[in-house]
């Protein structure tokens, strides 16, 4: 019982839990505004604007400033993760989904053209990484959100 009090009241853990919810949120709505069709698998799918990964991270880096110091060690094991996830969502995930993507039109293609049905159980997931403008606006949405929570809610 202890242990769940303990993690109701981290408020790095809270701020990056409210930051990860907001992003989500604002990717659904995005998305619902963008292609006229709701969504609701975008509130936990990844891809898209903004990257809730990287307002996760940021929220929780800037939480553990405002909390901790800028200049404490915590801080900068917080902001290294975060330009790690920031890093990957640009790169290595971002390429994941664009071969994901060619893939799944190849397969297309060769069904169109007769060729017996591919052992691909469901389409592979494209919304897998980020453009720098997303991870950006999820940077910012991150430290909105750590800075807000930080003079409202504490």
């Amino acid at each position: 019982m202890k242990v769940l009090q303990e993690l109701l009241h981290n408020d790095i853990l809270l701020a990056g839990i409210l930051s990860w919810f907001v992003a989500q949120v604002i990717k659904t709505i995005l998305y619902a505004v963008i292609n006229k069709e709701l969504d609701m698998t975008r509130l936990m799918g990844d891809g898209g604007m903004p990257s809730a990964h990287s307002a996760t991270v940021t929220a929780v880096a800037a939480m553990t400033g405002l909390l901790c110091g800028f200049g404490s060690p915590l801080f900068a094991l917080a902001c290294i993760l975060a330009i790690i996830v920031m890093h990957d969502a640009m790169g290595v995930r971002l390429e994941t989904g664009k071969q994901a993507k060619l893939l799944n039109e190849m397969v297309t293609l060769l069904e169109a053209l007769g060729q017996p049905k591919l052992s691909m159980e469901k389409k592979l997931k494209e919304f897998v990484g980020h453009t720098p403008s997303q991870v950006m606006a999820g940077m910012l949405l991150g430290i909105v959100v750590a800075v807000v929570y930080f003079y409202v809610v504490l």
